[in-house]
């Protein structure tokens, strides 16, 4: 804390005789903060766990789905956590992005997760004093979907997505809707906005990961766990089949776990190490 602060004192020290374009390097100085950041207009907080060099590798991270923006920065705060775990380096950045959701269409939060990125990309160096060097994302879950539509936005040095989802909106909803699975917000707003899926599926769809499998600009790791809901695994090897058909993608890599649930990244040791290796050689 106390090397914050210091870091801190120095860049205002810094704007207030003018310093264009300086960076304040301040060597050995690890700290953990959240810090609400702006990128085109879009605000969104985010958890910033920095490493004592200045030169830095940064995995930006995306949570799963909580549903209330009240929980959303303790679930940034848990998934940096539960990535450091499994990361075999201390020498990375972290930047877990408590992107909203409360109220919110699936997808729609897409404009915060970019955002968060490209803030990264070309604002973090300047205003943390560091500089950013490779950079990476991870995502579990809704994090997972949001990293895989990134994907298709942006190029990074490689994506990590663990149990991406939700796959297929229009077979999720319908089973809602005919009463086989209870009813839950994601698909309730949809419906308020769209109508059913029997009526007007195709905005189902259009939201769907189904509808993002193309375009990949970096290489990216899948890991899905095959103890993981009915749900997830129904649309699966559909979702699968259509990235290994891509012919304008990055290279993508998937790692299917037996013996794991929909948190197989973070439960299974071949994960892990699957996870690490991809890191290290991208």
């Amino acid at each position: 804390m106390q090397q914050l602060y210091i870091l801190t004192l120095l860049t205002l020290l810094c704007t207030s005789i003018s310093c264009k374009n300086t960076q304040i390097q301040v060597p050995g100085v690890a700290y953990n903060t959240t810090k609400k950041i702006n990128y085109n207009g879009i605000q969104v907080d985010v958890v910033i766990d920095k490493p004592v060099n200045n030169d830095v590798d940064v995995l930006i991270l995306y949570h799963g789905t909580v549903l209330y923006d009240n929980k959303i920065l303790e679930a940034a705060n848990n998934t940096l956590e539960a990535f450091r775990k499994i990361l075999n380096r201390t020498d990375i950045m972290f930047v877990s992005v408590a992107y909203p959701e409360e109220n919110l269409l699936m997808g729609d939060n897409i404009a915060h997760a970019e955002a968060a990125l490209l803030w990264v990309k070309n604002n973090a160096s300047q205003e943390l004093g560091i500089t950013v060097k490779k950079i990476f994302l991870g995502g579990h879950s809704q994090g997972g979907y949001l990293v895989t539509r990134l994907n298709t936005m942006h190029e990074t040095n490689g994506v990590i997505a663990n149990g991406p989802g939700p796959l297929n909106l229009v077979y999720r909803c319908q089973l809602e809707e005919n009463g086989q699975i209870q009813n839950g917000i994601t698909c309730t707003l949809l419906k308020n906005t769209y109508g059913t899926t029997s009526i007007n599926p195709g905005p189902y769809y259009e939201r769907s990961l189904l509808n993002f499998t193309k375009g990949f600009k970096s290489p990216i790791l899948f890991v899905q766990g095959l103890k993981d809901t009915p749900i997830q695994l129904y649309s699966w090897p559909t979702f699968k089949q259509q990235i290994l058909d891509c012919l304008t993608c990055k290279n993508s890599e998937f790692l299917e776990v037996q013996n794991a649930g929909h948190a197989a990244l973070f439960e299974s040791e071949e994960a892990k190490s699957a996870f690490n290796t991809f890191i290290n050689s991208h």
